[in-house]
């Protein structure tokens, strides 16, 4: 790995690591959407989520458009490249079935099953 590439992993990992910002990008994911747009779905003022879309925007995670008097937000995936590139160097794990992983989580712990709410197995 590049070591001149090392800063921007970090600046877009910092960036992930907020559950925010985590679920502004998978908001992101299905269109385009205006700033307000957003913010609203969230118990944070604007000004929150506007610092929240400033690290998305530093990190190259989402760019920001204004349109007429609207300022717009747009996932930009390729951004994420050089990090899945660095986590698949790590490889070596078998990828993780997250929904037989709940399920396991569930029976281990005695808790509801996560699909229907009943007690789960032992």
């Amino acid at each position: 790995m590049q070591g001149s590439m090392q800063p921007h992993l970090d600046t877009v990992f910092q960036a992930l690591a907020d559950p925010t910002r985590r679920r502004i990008l998978s908001m992101l994911l299905e269109d385009d959407m205006a700033v307000t747009d957003v913010a609203e779905p969230f118990d944070q003022s604007l000004a929150s989520i506007s610092k929240h879309l400033v690290i998305l925007t530093r990190a190259g995670l989402i760019s920001q458009e204004k349109r007429g008097r609207v300022k717009w937000c747009k996932l930009e995936p390729d951004s994420l490249r050089a990090a899945s590139v660095w986590m698949q160097g790590f490889g070596q794990f078998e990828p993780v079935n997250l929904d037989d992983f709940e399920r396991f989580l569930a029976a281990e712990f005695g808790e509801e099953d996560p699909d229907d709410g009943t007690p789960a197995a032992p």
